[in-house]
């Protein structure tokens, strides 16, 4: 990897970059790597444990590496991992993968990959399409896979009922009238605009 990409990493995060944003990181992308900025303590371990998970599936199985986006840098502020293209919404919604559903291919490996991190890793959401995207086999690859079972219940859960950080729920806009996925802090959060209105 280009060091000078390490090196000056916040210059390549502005808002023509700007790609997604989960509950913990903000998303933005420079030709062939995405830059996973922390907006939560939780967001930094969720890219610590991506390294660590991705470091040890290349070393176990020639294979393994192929359904994990590669990581190549993390620290306390960001995570630089390869770009692949996400998979598509339906309906403005994500969705349970379904290797019935013929949508994409699924490498091989695959099941044998999840059975590791979840056993292994305790990872949590290995079926949310929101977590993957397409390599140019139109192959499933995990872009987003560090959160745990652990880290979910005891942490992001509770900071989301304190309202720190948003829980992702379905609504129509009030600005775009699209009914879609919202971010929402809390219970008496009432500000139901997407994300291309302003609400971040």
């Amino acid at each position: 990897m280009n060091t000078g990409i390490v090196q000056k990493w916040n210059k390549y995060c502005v808002n023509k970059n700007f790609i997604g944003l989960g509950s913990t990181r903000k998303v933005y992308r420079f030709g062939d790597y995405v830059f996973k900025v922390n907006v939560h303590g939780i967001g930094y371990q969720q890219s610590l444990r991506e390294y660590q998970i991705y470091e040890y599936m290349r070393s176990r199985s020639i294979g393994f590496e192929q359904i994990l986006a590669a990581v190549y840098f993390v620290n306390e502020e960001v995570c630089i991992q390869q770009y692949y293209n996400e998979l598509p919404m339906y309906d403005n919604q994500t969705f349970d993968i379904n290797e019935k559903e013929g949508y994409c291919n699924f490498p091989k490996q695959y099941k044998e990959c999840l059975e590791i991190l979840d056993k292994e890793f305790d990872s949590f959401d290995l079926k949310d399409s929101s977590n993957y995207g397409l390599n140019d086999k139109n192959e499933l690859v995990l872009i987003d896979y560090g959160m745990s079972k652990k880290i979910y219940n005891q942490e992001w859960v509770p900071a989301v009922e304190r309202g720190e950080i948003p829980q992702i729920e379905i609504h129509v806009c009030v600005k775009c009238e699209i009914k879609t996925e919202i971010r929402m802090y809390g219970e008496n959060d009432t500000d139901k605009r997407c994300i291309k209105c302003g609400k971040e």
